[in-house]
């Protein structure tokens, strides 16, 4: 176990799918030669297939206390880099627009905005996703170089350059399907929580670059973290796919939304415009009681009372959302 573990808390009902985090990481960590496919932080529709394509459904994780890894995604799970004639298509306007080739059948955002049905209703929201930076992470326990390790000051989870043989035993037992194959190195590569930012007591990149503050950063272990608050004390937001046995250190507060009919005298729960067993299905059973919780909240608000949950998610500025703390680190040097 880390001393300390650094955590995201993501606040899905603010998110605007503009992908400015996504940029931001890709900028900043997965712009060299072999990562054009790679998105170390994507931003997909839900419901939807996700990227990699369907990576939810193709197994990883932990059942039992037993690794359960699953088949490699292929590239066309991922979907290829392409390039576009960016001269045709937005300075001359004058031709048809002509397609990479081949034709490309999946990549990431592939399905944006599609959703699915509710009944006769349209309904999708947007779930930005990163490494979890597992407590029990698959992917160190599947690897035979031990080039992935949990760093022991913060609990990030990282991928030492040097002893990975891209042998991609990671890959198949990550359920997130976030660590990628690099065919130009050989080697697999993650998202490491922008720790070069954090130990200069700098946010990350996707965080700091999010025009929908709904990211929030902290240690889970300090009392004064938005995280602590949101994932212990107030207990309003939850892993992904908990029953995969990681224990992820990336949290959701899941999507709350007015009943779907406009009919204010119902509970969400009653008239859900988000299906509840799809939920379900992202954040497990708890899910229920964390709407629930989330509903009295704001019902209580509307009542002119005062709820320290929802002050905390509006989030208004850089110290409510971030508390990077150097100095409660010890930095192995």
């Amino acid at each position: 176990m880390s001393k300390h573990q650094y955590a995201m808390v993501m606040d899905l009902n603010k998110c605007l799918g503009c992908q400015t985090c996504t940029i931001a990481c890709k900028k900043l960590w997965t712009d060299r030669d072999g990562t054009g496919y790679m998105y170390w932080n994507n931003v997909e529709t839900r419901p939807g297939m996700g990227y990699p394509r369907q990576w939810d459904r193709i197994g990883g994780g932990w059942k039992n206390g037993q690794l359960q890894p699953s088949p490699l995604p292929t590239m066309d799970d991922y979907g290829h880099a392409w390039e576009f004639n960016y001269e045709q298509r937005l300075y001359e306007g004058k031709k048809k627009p002509v397609m990479p080739s081949p034709t490309p059948t999946s990549g990431v955002n592939w399905d944006e905005d599609v959703g699915g049905m509710n009944g006769e209703e349209n309904y999708y929201f947007y779930l930005p996703r990163i490494c979890n930076h597992c407590t029990y992470p698959a992917c160190l326990e599947a690897c035979p170089r031990k080039a992935i390790y949990k760093r022991d000051e913060d609990g990030i989870v990282v991928l030492d350059q040097e002893r990975c043989q891209g042998y991609r035993y990671c890959i198949k037992a990550c359920p997130y399907k976030k660590i990628y194959y690099n065919e130009v190195t050989g080697k697999s590569e993650k998202c490491i929580f922008c720790y070069p930012r954090l130990e200069k007591g700098e946010v990350n990149a996707c965080a700091a670059q999010c025009p929908g503050r709904l990211r929030f950063v902290g240690l889970l272990d300090d009392p004064e973290s938005p995280v602590h608050k949101l994932v212990l004390v107030h207990r309003a937001a939850l892993p992904l796919f908990p029953e995969k046995g990681t224990q992820p250190n990336v949290f959701y507060v899941p999507p709350f939304n007015p009943p779907k009919r406009g009919s204010y005298d119902k509970s969400i729960l009653e008239d859900p415009r988000l299906p509840l067993d799809y939920l379900i299905y992202l954040f497990g059973p708890e899910v229920r009681d964390v709407i629930t919780r989330l509903e009295a909240e704001l019902k209580s608000a509307q009542r002119g009372g005062r709820s320290e949950l929802l002050q905390l998610l509006i989030g208004r500025d850089a110290e409510t959302r971030y508390r990077i703390k150097p100095e409660l680190v010890q930095i192995k040097l």
